[in-house]
């Protein structure tokens, strides 16, 4: 069985493969970069257990990360408790993408990952826009390629800045408000929060749109994309699992290789 992970900057998703493309289980976890080896596999088989599985039951291993840290632990999971070595991913390594930027080794290892899934998925060209910390915007192009994007803050990490930055702007949680003109603090946080980050989507993906001069297709994930569903003009397709579907889909391509 293979166990994929994805390791986010605030959360990350573990999920394992019996052979299959759809996870035979999926877990979400915060993100720590002191969270042992040992500690991962007391979590971790308590959940498997849930589903019928054990640890033992684990052959491989396929970890994308953005945070270095956490991958001297994950590394140690898989040797300890996995007796395997695990496939990281990097900017040299992924099977069939080509990146096309000028400093490839600075591209993250999830915007890949959401490449191949993405590409897998629904084809060439097309922008995933996957809504996290940050809120990133990748161009795949039409034979998979990585071509570049964008980088935005996330909308939780907007929502800290202003409560953090201004003594008198509480935190308040994201939702659709009733009107765009708010009439007290909380509702004009909120639409300059939830509208402000649909204009944001909408209005990149219409000029990325434009300069690559060819018809695209826009495609959404990311642990908070469901917020904006149904709400925004330009995206066409929300795909919750691209990224865990993305690193089954580069396993395959390594043991095909």
């Amino acid at each position: 069985m293979l166990l994929a992970i994805d390791v986010g900057n605030t959360n990350s998703v573990i999920a394992l493969f019996d052979g299959d493309k759809t996870p035979a289980g999926q877990w979400r976890a915060s993100t720590s970069t002191t969270r042992t080896a040992d500690e991962y596999a007391v979590w971790l088989s308590q959940l498997m257990e849930f589903a019928g599985y054990r640890l033992e039951d684990i052959s491989e291993c396929i970890i994308s990360t953005v945070v270095p840290q956490s991958l001297f632990h994950l590394r140690n999971l898989s040797r300890r408790y996995f007796n395997c070595e695990p496939f990281v991913i990097g900017h040299d390594n992924v099977p069939g993408v080509a990146v096309r930027i000028t400093k490839p080794s600075e591209v993250g290892a999830d915007r890949l990952v959401n490449a191949v899934g993405a590409f897998t998925a629904h084809g060439g060209p097309l922008v995933v826009v996957d809504s996290g910390t940050a809120t990133n915007f990748d161009i795949v192009g039409a034979d998979g390629g990585f071509e570049g994007g964008v980088i935005a803050p996330g909308i939780n990490l907007s929502m800290q800045a202003l409560h953090e930055a201004a003594a008198r702007l509480p935190r308040i949680a994201i939702e659709k408000p009733p009107k765009t003109i708010g009439i007290d603090t909380v509702g004009a946080m909120q639409t300059g929060v939830f509208w402000g980050y649909i204009s944001l989507i909408d209005g990149l993906v219409a000029r990325i749109k434009a300069e690559y001069g060819a018809p695209m297709k826009v495609v959404a994930t990311g642990g908070i994309a469901s917020l904006f569903e149904g709400e925004t003009e330009t995206i066409d397709i929300f795909d919750h699992d691209l990224t865990i579907r993305g690193l089954y889909e580069i396993s395959k391509r390594l043991k095909a290789r």
